[in-house]
Order: C-alpha cells, then sequence, then structure tokens
C-alpha cells in the first residue's frame, strides 16, 4: 500500500511540473482543448476581418496586424464578458488591459474585430468594406465550384489555379459587407473582391468544409460565360 502511495505521489509531481510548463513557460499554447484555446483556434479558422473605421481605430491605437495576432496568442478570453450563448457569438480577449470583440457570425468563414462596446451590442457590419487582416494557413482555402459558369470565369480572368485567386484576395482582398448577407440559411453569402488589371472583380462564396467556397464571380464586363 505505502508503495503505491508513493508511486501516486511521484505521478502527482511529475504532473504537476508538466503543467507548470504548459501554463506557464508555454503559454498555454500547447493546450488545444482548454477553452480559451478553443475560442481562438475558431478565430484563427476564419478570415479575420476589420471595417475600414475600426482599422483607423487601431491605427490612431498604433495597432496594427501583428498586434492584433499577438492578442490571440497571448490575451485572456473573457468569457464574463462574451455573448457566447447566441448563435452568433462575440468573444472578448484582453491583453494589457485592452480589450478587443471578435465576432463568430454563425456557419460564417470572417470573425471581424471591433474595439469597445459590449459583446451582447456588438453585430458584424452590414456597410461598408472590411480590410482582410488574416488568412488561415492554409494553400487550397480557395475551392471553386466546378459549375460551368465557373469555369469559363476563371478561364476568362487567367484564374485556373484556385491558388491564384487566393493569392489575389492576399494581395487587395476586402468583404463588401454591404453586399454580403450573413443571415441566409443554411449557408451566409460572402461577397468578396480583389483588383485585377486595374478592375475590381467580385466573387460570392460560402464556407463549406473549412473552405471558402466560390459560387461565382462578378465580372465588370461581358465574358461570353453563361
Amino acid at each position: 500500500m505505502e508503495s503505491w502511495v508513493r508511486r501516486l505521489k511521484f505521478y502527482g509531481v511529475g504532473f504537476g511540473i508538466g503543467l507548470l510548463f504548459v501554463f506557464v513557460f508555454f503559454q498555454n499554447r500547447g493546450c488545444s482543448w482548454l477553452p480559451g484555446n478553443r475560442v481562438k483556434n475558431s478565430i484563427l479558422d476564419r478570415l479575420l476581418v476589420v471595417s475600414d473605421e475600426t482599422a483607423e481605430i487601431l491605427k490612431k491605437k498604433g495597432i496594427g496586424k501583428k498586434d492584433l495576432i499577438q492578442v490571440l496568442n497571448d490575451g485572456d478570453v473573457v468569457f464574463g464578458e462574451s455573448d457566447k450563448n447566441s448563435d452568433d457569438k462575440v468573444y472578448v480577449i484582453e491583453k494589457d488591459g485592452s480589450k478587443y470583440l471578435f465576432t463568430l457570425p454563425f456557419e460564417s468563414f470572417i470573425s471581424e474585430v471591433k474595439v469597445g462596446g459590449k459583446a451582447s451590442k456588438a453585430l458584424t457590419s452590414t456597410n461598408g468594406y472590411g480590410q482582410i487582416w488574416r488568412f488561415p494557413n492554409d494553400s487550397t482555402l480557395v475551392f471553386p465550384d466546378s459549375t460551368k459558369l465557373v469555369t469559363c470565369q476563371q478561364d476568362f480572368l487567367g484564374l485556373v489555379n484556385p491558388m491564384d485567386i487566393l493569392k489575389q484576395l492576399k494581395k487587395s482582398g476586402r468583404i463588401d459587407f454591404s453586399k454580403s448577407d450573413l443571415t441566409i440559411t443554411p449557408k451566409p453569402e460572402h461577397y468578396l473582391t480583389f483588383q485585377l488589371d486595374g478592375k475590381e472583380i467580385g466573387m460570392k462564396m460560402i464556407w463549406y468544409k473549412n473552405k471558402l467556397n466560390l459560387q461565382s464571380f462578378i465580372i465588370p464586363e461581358d465574358t461570353n460565360c453563361e
């Protein structure tokens, strides 16, 4: 009996040291099962967008893209101030005394960043444009429909390879909130744009199996695609 108790004590000490390394030295980054990190992973699985208005506020505060990513890496999720019980969740993350709101619209592939206010009153923007500050780390993120229309449009634009579409999005992509409808069921519709040869190309997209499913391009000229 004594040897069993001794072994249990040694196990407890070892387990405690392991937790100490994880929580202190690795700052919880190795614990994807922790509630706070699960929230952060849900945000990082989406496109992180910032409205033009919020971008100006962050700029005045001296906060850039890298700073915002650090908020997600090192900040604390304030569950008591978050709106976590509705379909369109909003989480408050605090770092160095500052609080940021991250929206998680239901079945949407975006998370919009907001500054100030209460989570219960924070809604994803419905007007203006949003800048895309971060993409998930997935080279096959864009998945075009295999319809005749989309295939023809890709050929017309010279973007047959989906990775080339993603490159254009990373280069000049934005979300048009006014043309997006995140209330549509079963899948919200997103309207993203990018610049190609001086022209604005639009795209209607939904979130499907963690991919940006491209349903059609909106091209400001006749493509003869039907």
